[in-house]
């Protein structure tokens, strides 16, 4: 050590000065220290040194060391304390025999027969392997060429207490369970049949073109509806078209017949009441040129640009506009005969309800029979009467597979794997996900948590801390990352162990007293924050109380033999019969 061998240096010049036992050398105050977020500590005291504590012909070493398990993990920087007498000899060895001292650096020359305060800072990063520690002074004198070491005294202790909070056990999950409220459910649709009509005619004839099947198609899907028993038509609108070439006014009056025979058509074979058939109704919709510059575009047509810059120039006019320029084109038979469509489109929209179910049972046997006729609302009546864990998820995935953009389904299944500790199942759910709201962004940090991924976690958080939920669960985080005072800032207010915890991470032993006093958590993880603070307060028979209770539990066994509070009672026989008892 430095001190040792600055007293072998200077052995031969120090006198025969007796050494004599000091009286109590201490420290202001001696404080438990939790390492921040870069593990590290620092030491702020006082070093109380009565008068006659050591002679005036002799040199006062405090050497503070950093210890862990009876092992020296560092030293700090020594405080060097010399007598009037002492110094004087160091002089004259330095001035006529050149010798130099390693101490001088620290050496500062006191009289020893006064009472002496020495402040005393240090900082150092602790190893993170859990075991706590201990900042000691070794207080050793010398004189008459011999090194003594007299005393030791204790000037801080550290405990990481932060590193019992568990994040990802208190992380405070949001689960979305909205009101059922019975509401019409409105389904809409749509879809168009490519009908081939005769020039200038309305008629239609099944066996023309691809008639038949088209018609057929259109049949199919409307039947459906008119044939539910759960489902009522609220309307239909069927609209025609006619081509883009010869008269505007005409091919609008033709469209319009040609979507009332598709009306009247679907009537004789949907074998709808007149109050059924009096909900269609009919209009028009002019096709334009569109369909045939997309036509030519695709072939790669080389007078397409001609045909798109016209369009352009008339857009906003009817049909017969556009059409006078296209007909002086060149390639306009070209385009007659080969991209005006034979086909025409008849597109029809409608709107029916759902019927609505009330009763928990109607929900419930739906589900099993007709789980697509089930709205939002209905399909969370459904998660609420599971009965267990797994057959929630298998109803949470159906209900997303109907409403994919569900956040409370998708919230709420999260939840469920993350119960069932599957993070990354629980990620694909919430990860696609846009414009989430607090209580999924909340649940995304939790599976962050549970990744190990604290720095993102942080980052969601700290973005919607609005939420009660929110704030202990970034105070939690915060506490575990080695931000102790943001950490107790936010969870005072909720008055919990993890608050506690945060407490005595900052030294706010009488505010952790006072939570753990209204907590009703018995918990052995309690039982051990409040033999903490018993420790700190000096209360041996509440520190033995609560600790017997913890260390039932056999990681605050194994903790307890080494933390750092419970050091000035470690040679305590009911301290240590409790121990062994367990």
């Amino acid at each position: 050590m430095l001190w040792l061998l600055g007293g072998i240096l200077f052995g031969s010049i120090a006198g025969c000065a007796p050494l004599q036992q000091p009286k109590s050398i201490s420290v202001a105050s001696v404080e438990t220290l939790t390492p921040d977020t870069t593990s590290n500590i620092q030491i702020k005291t006082i070093i109380q040194i009565p008068e006659k504590s050591f002679s005036r012909r002799s040199r006062l070493i405090i050497q503070p060391l950093l210890i862990q398990e009876d092992s020296i993990v560092e030293h700090f920087s020594p405080v060097v304390l010399d007598a009037p007498i002492w110094a004087k000899k160091i002089d004259r060895a330095e001035r006529f025999s050149g010798q130099s001292d390693s101490l001088t650096p620290f050496a500062r020359r006191v009289n020893p027969t006064h009472f002496i305060q020495i402040p005393y800072t240090a900082s150092t990063s602790v190893p993170q392997n859990g075991k706590g520690g201990q900042v000691v002074a070794i207080l050793s004198t010398y004189g008459c060429g011999a090194c003594e070491i007299i005393d030791t005294v204790e000037m801080a202790r550290i405990s990481d207490v932060t590193s019992l909070l568990n994040p990802t056990q208190s992380f405070r999950l949001i689960w979305i369970e909205p009101q059922f409220v019975i509401r019409p459910k409105i389904v809409k649709g749509d879809g168009e049949a490519l009908l081939r009509f005769p020039i200038n005619r309305h008629n239609i004839d099944p066996a023309l073109g691809k008639n038949r099947e088209e018609l057929t198609k259109m049949l199919s899907a409307l039947q459906k509806i008119m044939e539910d028993s759960l489902a009522s038509l609220a309307n239909l609108t069927i609209e025609g078209m006619a081509s883009a070439d010869g008269p505007y006014d005409y091919n609008v009056v033709l469209a319009r017949r040609r979507a009332n025979a598709a009306k009247e058509w679907l009537i004789a074979r949907l074998n709808l009441s007149p109050a059924q058939a009096s909900l269609i109704q009919t209009g028009s919709r002019p096709e334009g040129w569109n369909p045939v510059l997309e036509a030519m575009k695709s072939d790669g047509h080389p007078d397409t640009l001609l045909l798109e810059s016209i369009l352009n120039r008339c857009a906003g006019e009817n049909d017969d506009v556009a059409e006078h320029y296209i007909r002086k084109l060149s390639c306009w038979p070209e385009i007659r005969n080969r991209y005006l469509q034979k086909d025409r489109k008849v597109k029809y929209e409608y709107t029916c309800t759902i019927k609505s179910f009330s009763s928990d049972e109607e929900i419930r046997l739906m589900y099993d029979k007709r789980s697509e006729t089930l709205n939002e609302e209905e399909m969370m009546r459904v998660t609420a009467l599971q009965p267990t864990l797994e057959t929630k998820i298998e109803v949470y995935k159906t209900m997303l597979h109907y409403f994919p953009q569900s956040s409370v389904a998708a919230n709420n299944l999260a939840i469920l794997l993350l119960q069932q500790k599957h993070p990354d199942e629980a990620w694909k759910i919430i990860a696609p996900l846009p414009n989430a709201s607090p209580e999924l962004l909340n649940t995304k940090a939790a599976i962050l948590v549970q990744k190990n991924d604290h720095r993102k976690a942080l980052e969601i958080l700290k973005t919607i801390d609005s939420l009660p939920e929110v704030r202990y669960n970034l105070g939690l985080l915060l506490g575990a990352n080695g931000c102790h005072e943001a950490a107790y800032m936010l969870l005072k207010e909720f008055e919990t162990t993890d608050a506690a915890l945060t407490a005595l991470a900052t030294n706010r032993n009488t505010e952790a007293a006072s939570i753990m006093a209204i907590n009703d958590d018995t918990s052995p993880r309690a039982e051990y924050v409040r033999a903490l603070i018993a420790a700190r307060q000096g209360n041996v028979p509440a520190l033995l109380k609560h600790l017997s209770h913890a260390v039932s539990e056999e990681c605050f066994l194994n903790r307890a033999l080494s933390e750092a509070d419970f050091i000035p009672y470690a040679n305590r026989q009911d301290f240590i019969a409790l121990i062994k008892e367990k």
